[in-house]
């Protein structure tokens, strides 16, 4: 049997297609035919908003298998992070964040996401968190993967030197740790 992973868009206007794609296509390469991908479009992509995707994740949620993998790249991360925080499937096998920008104190504000200050302890205990953020990132900047490693102890940090939002379209680390978690 496949292993199931959950790949979350980021937010803007033509992401799904033009933008992440390039990752799911790179993840898809690097973890081989033992791994299935599912990439859902989110709604309203180039104008998103955290209840119609938090509704998606949740359908995406009800049909997940037991140990499947949960990755958000950007504003789709924090969105993933916020709505696993509310409500995590017990499925889950693991959380990946990959560039993605803090709601909360020293990161961004948010009309339409909550701060979470007991983020850690709103997800559940035995499911690791990964996060992953580029040093030459300029859409997100590269203090909120410290915000995100002080809000979520435990979590394994991936510094990745000289690599932009899109970690150069190279998910090889992200592929590694996933084909760790055997």
């Amino acid at each position: 049997m496949r292993k199931r992973v959950l790949f979350i868009q980021g937010g803007g206007e033509g992401t799904h297609d033009r933008w992440d794609d390039k990752l799911v296509d790179s993840l898809t390469k690097e973890l081989g035919p033992g791994y299935e991908i599912r990439y859902p479009v989110m709604p309203n992509e180039g104008d998103a908003r955290y209840a119609p995707w938090k509704a998606v994740l949740e359908k995406e949620f009800a049909a997940l298998e037991p140990g499947a993998i949960l990755i958000g790249h950007s504003l789709g991360g924090t969105i993933l992070i916020n709505v696993l925080a509310e409500q995590a499937p017990e499925r889950a096998g693991a959380i990946l964040l990959i560039a993605a920008p803090f709601v909360g104190e020293g990161g961004w504000t948010s009309d339409d996401i909550e701060s979470r200050p007991d983020l850690a302890a709103r997800l559940p205990r035995a499911v690791p968190v990964y996060l992953y953020h580029g040093s030459a990132d300029e859409t997100a900047p590269c203090a909120h993967l410290e915000l995100y490693a002080r809000a979520i102890p435990g979590a394994h940090v991936r510094r990745l030197n000289g690599r932009d939002h899109q970690l150069n379209n190279d998910l090889s680390e992200i592929a590694n740790d996933i084909r760790e978690l055997g």
